[in-house]
């Protein structure tokens, strides 16, 4: 099958794009929206999901948290619960579409913010979920694969003093502006 120039951009639209797990769920869904008819794989904790998963929860939360160096932080957050329960009666992975009309549907019901940062909850029947946060979304064999990447612990204080000392101290940091170690 010939492409002509619209389709060939649509389905460039992305061939890879990286979240580096910080992603909303506006910039997610404005992603996939081109992408309507393909089915949407997620990839989280080393597998690839069953055909068949569910959606079965999408929770939009405000968090205000005290951490343990004692500074306050805010924010929003929409999660998606995610049953990776395999194909019953010959069911296949959802198409985006579908996914999407499914956010559709809450979005009519609860406020979900577009800003909100997006996690992902998943894990197979009768498992302990795991927290995920979105890697990177890719074109494959015709379907939209969602890569998720697990959420690791973090010290707050200690991970923003590693991020400030690494920006100050990089090739691109004028010299004079460096942190004082």
């Amino acid at each position: 099958m010939k492409m002509n120039d619209s389709t060939r951009s649509q389905e460039m639209n992305f061939l890879e794009m990286d979240f580096d797990g910080d992603a909303s769920l506006g910039a997610l869904l404005t992603a996939l929206e081109p992408h309507a008819g393909k089915a949407l794989v997620i990839d989280y904790g080393g597998r690839r999901i069953r055909p068949g998963y569910h959606v079965t929860e999408v929770k939009a939360g405000s968090f205000v948290t005290l951490d343990c160096g004692v500074n306050p932080a805010s924010w929003r957050e929409t999660i998606l619960q995610v049953e990776d329960s395999g194909a019953e009666g010959g069911r296949d992975y959802l198409s985006v579409g579908k996914f999407r009309g499914i956010l559709d549907q809450v979005a009519r019901r609860v406020a979900l913010d577009p800003d909100a940062r997006l996690t992902f909850e998943v894990g197979p029947p009768g498992a302990a979920m795991q927290v995920f946060d979105v890697d990177a979304l890719h074109l494959e064999a015709g379907h939209v694969v969602l890569r998720l990447t697990a959420r690791s612990a973090i010290c707050k204080p200690r991970h923003r003093a590693q991020q400030a000392a690494t920006a100050c101290c990089s090739p691109r940091t004028t010299a004079g502006a460096c942190c004082a170690r």
